[in-house]
């Protein structure tokens, strides 16, 4: 029951920011979300014995979201950073995956991230659309999952997931997402809309399973306990994040 009303709480303010709210506020609250799902990054990759990423990651992925000139001349620039701030330590055996962690964790929250704002200058329905295909396909595999589900998808990395919950997620996000790209974004086509959001909602349930190793390997269980029924903001959107790339990606290469 917590899910669902932590849900129902959520839903028509992320509605209102992203639909309707205006640049400034838009960004000042993917700014604080983004942030929020550092933290929990940061807190996961802690137990990894490498030492935190700390206060940089914040500074970095900021720059990263703002960012107006070259971005791949940026990222090769925060790799080298990431190296460079990793020699600090005195074992030295642990600078390679203290750079690792720092960097991925910033392309990882704060790239993805970015390609929100790129999808909202392009239509604002289009960011909608990537996050209501991870609310339906969530929603999908938790209900199919928890009565159908049989047979397990990857019971090493996330025992309750199944492959039933799995195809019920694609099926539900192309009939509901799908069905509001096409009403409200024009110009796609109906075999478009199905083989984006198929793809889309794939590359969010590898988001989860990629989330949930991350946590197995920490020995954590959930990202944080900010959402009641969800855990963290990180448990909340390890979906979209994976998912909004490969919408950003069909606009920019493909539409």
């Amino acid at each position: 029951m917590s899910r669902i009303l932590t849900a129902l709480a959520l839903i028509p303010i992320v509605v209102y920011v992203v639909l309707w709210a205006n640049f400034w506020i838009f960004l000042g609250v993917l700014v604080t979300v983004a942030f929020l799902c550092y933290r929990e990054y940061d807190s996961i990759v802690a137990q990894y014995g490498f030492g935190a990423p700390g206060w940089i990651g914040y500074g970095a992925g900021l720059l990263l979201l703002v960012w107006g000139g070259e971005m791949g001349l940026l990222i090769v620039a925060m790799a080298l950073i990431a190296l460079s701030l990793a020699m600090r330590g005195e074992d030295l055996a642990k600078s390679l995956p203290r750079a690792s962690l720092l960097f991925i964790g910033i392309v990882y929250v704060f790239g993805c991230w970015r390609c929100a704002i790129g999808l909202r200058e392009q239509n604002e329905h289009w960011l909608m659309y990537a996050l209501l295909l991870n609310w339906a396909g969530d929603s999908g595999a938790y209900f199919v999952g928890r009565t159908l589900g049989r047979h397990k998808l990857a019971p090493r990395v996330s025992p309750k997931k199944s492959w039933e919950g799995a195809v019920a997620s694609v099926a539900a996000a192309v009939l509901i997402a799908g069905g509001y790209l096409l009403r409200f974004v024009p110009g796609v086509s109906m075999v478009a809309a199905v083989l984006l959001t198929a793809v889309a909602n794939v590359a969010g349930q590898l988001g989860d399973l990629a989330e949930s190793a991350l946590k197995r390997g920490a020995g954590v269980k959930d990202s944080g306990v900010i959402l009641p029924g969800h855990g963290g903001f990180l448990d909340r959107v390890d979906s979209t994040l994976f998912a909004l790339p490969v919408i950003y990606a069909y606009l920019r290469w493909v539409a």
